[in-house]
């Protein structure tokens, strides 16, 4: 197979295909220290691309709660099992990929999750790590733990949809990064569900084809960002475009938060996809199982992220999540504020570093009653 570089994980490996980068690649930042796991985005990307018949069970975008929460059941811990064992300590993984760690004839290592996974979307919504015992009582940090991971696909720089299909009906465009499924070449072999680790394409029993996020890409085309970004009450996402580590710019926010800061990690690096889709992660769980999920530096993200009120350039880059529906190109931060702009220059959003605090009195003399908000 062909070599090409993978900078998450920090060396060449083998894929099945050449390297091609597209002309931009699309890229989201969630910060799982914010999201609440109510679902909007999930309704939004539903009722915007799989109300129709033999999509009822897809979720291009779910919500699911982190250690016991899957969709399909079990995909990350079934993946993981089957790779073994692997060494993520390091700048350079030394384990296997699911290209590398691919059996004698076939393409990536995966398997077809039973219908059976697709049951149950929600499964351990809200359980946590551990058990209380009794006579357990709160202490801090917290003795049990959970937290919520949004999902999207990843419209990976090294998809294995792609490297898995068969009749090259999966591809990545060269405008933006997209993955999509040309749903004439489909065959409906469900390769790319073997193949994807991630388990976000899906198979429509009615059309017999496969079928995945899109990436909302006619918004993406005109400069808007996608359903579950403008749609989050929680203001968790950034979408835009993320450049390669030796073309990073500080004045574009995924850059800078991927690249400078380092707070955003990618979702299982070790597998070898490269993913575009980036997790500031969350800051109360313990160590070791953030490394599983988002490598070996985490630690310096986690710490990274607890020194943004002393850093107000992070801050600011922070702070613009959920300000615009449209895509921010550029930022930048003055004394009190945070401003984003777009690919030419225009102004998009510009967010106060404080709030305006207006205080009142608890009783009305005017209205002769008392306030219950006095603020």
């Amino acid at each position: 197979m062909p070599k090409v570089f993978n900078w998450q994980i920090g060396r060449e490996m083998e894929y099945l295909y050449d390297e091609a980068r597209p002309e931009k690649q699309f890229a989201m930042i969630m910060d799982t220290n914010k999201c609440i796991a109510c679902q909007t985005c999930t309704v939004a990307c539903k009722t915007t691309w799989t109300s129709g018949r033999g999509q009822e069970y897809m979720f291009w975008n779910n919500v699911e709660t982190k250690p016991y929460g899957y969709y399909p059941l079990g995909w990350d811990v079934k993946i993981l099992d089957r790779m073994g064992v692997q060494d993520i300590e390091g700048d350079i993984y030394q384990g296997k990929t699911v290209f590398e760690a691919a059996p004698d004839g076939e393409r990536v290592l995966g398997y077809l999750p039973e219908d059976l996974d697709y049951a149950n979307p929600n499964v351990s919504e809200d359980d946590s790590a551990g058990i209380m015992t009794q006579g357990a009582h709160i202490t801090m940090p917290h003795m049990q733990w959970m937290h919520y991971l949004p999902r999207i696909c990843n419209h990976c720089t090294y998809p294995a949809c792609v490297g898995a299909c068969p009749r090259q009906s999966a591809y990545k465009r060269k405008e933006d990064g997209i993955v999509l499924i040309d749903q004439q070449r489909c065959r409906g072999y469900r390769e790319c569900v073997r193949g994807c680790p991630y388990k976000k394409p899906f198979f429509n029993a009615i059309t017999r084809t496969s079928e995945k996020c899109v990436g909302c890409y006619p918004a993406v085309e005109s400069g808007r960002q996608t359903q579950c970004t403008m749609t989050c009450i929680g203001k968790i996402r950034l979408q835009g475009f993320i450049s390669q580590p030796s073309k990073a710019r500080d004045d574009n926010p995924i850059d800078y938060l991927v690249h400078m800061t380092k707070v955003a990690k990618p979702l299982y690096p070790q597998l070898g996809l490269e993913p575009n889709v980036y997790y500031i992660p969350p800051i109360h769980v313990p160590s070791p199982y953030l490394k599983q999920l988002f490598g070996s530096k985490v630690d310096l993200a986690v710490s990274a992220y607890r020194k943004a009120p002393d850093d107000k350039k992070l801050l600011g880059a922070l702070l613009l999540f959920g300000s615009t529906p449209m895509i921010i190109h550029h930022f930048k931060v003055n004394d009190a504020f945070a401003i984003g702009f777009d690919e030419k220059g225009n102004e998009l959003a510009r967010v106060p570093f404080r709030e305006p605090i207006f205080l009142r009195t608890a009783f009305d003399e005017k209205h002769q009653t008392y306030r219950s908000n006095m603020t």
